[in-house]
């Protein structure tokens, strides 16, 4: 996906680019070739099984099943699996906007965890249009992204703040 920066220079994001590749599939086609392509860019997810619901510049969501194997010892989802969850989606809302020029790194993952969930989860990642200009035009910066985690009975058993920061993949670009 071609986006101008500040100094009207094309910027590109492979990231996106993928997900523009799936745009003509049915919506079912689309979550499950969608959560396979970006479950290979990110080895961890893919094991996961989290689903891309929707990937837009603005908004990520993403689901996680409750499933045996991300279970914690009472059957509900695993404390890490909730806080994979939220970081996918945050990481992938910012993600889709970075340049490719520059590398994505988590600086800060707090996670509260409220109460036990029940059933599946859905994690909703939104970026303002302001954050997202400041994510294309800055040379390196950070940016807290919203994400609200929701389970089955539409209550939130845990919130999080997670703190993305970018940084250009050639040091010595920075300015």
């Amino acid at each position: 996906m071609n986006q101008t920066n500040h100094a009207d220079r094309p910027t590109t994001n492979r990231l996106m680019g993928l997900v523009n590749k799936t745009n003509a599939l049915p919506n079912g086609i689309k979550t499950f070739v969608l959560s396979k392509m970006l479950g290979r860019v990110v080895p961890m997810v893919g094991s996961a099984c989290i689903r891309y619901e929707e990937v837009t510049q603005n908004r990520v969501i993403c689901t996680l099943r409750n499933r045996r194997p991300m279970q914690n010892h009472i059957k509900g989802l695993h404390a890490a699996a909730m806080a994979l969850l939220a970081e996918t989606a945050t990481g992938f809302v910012v993600g889709v906007n970075i340049p490719d020029d520059k590398i994505l790194l988590i600086k800060s993952l707090h996670v509260d965890y409220k109460k036990v969930a029940k059933g599946d989860l859905k994690a909703v990642a939104t970026l303002t249009e302001e954050q997202r200009q400041q994510i294309l035009t800055e040379p390196k910066g950070e940016v807290l992204v919203t994400c609200t985690v929701t389970d089955s009975s539409g209550e939130e058993p845990i919130q999080v703040q997670m703190l993305w920061a970018w940084i250009p993949k050639n040091k010595t670009a920075a300015v």
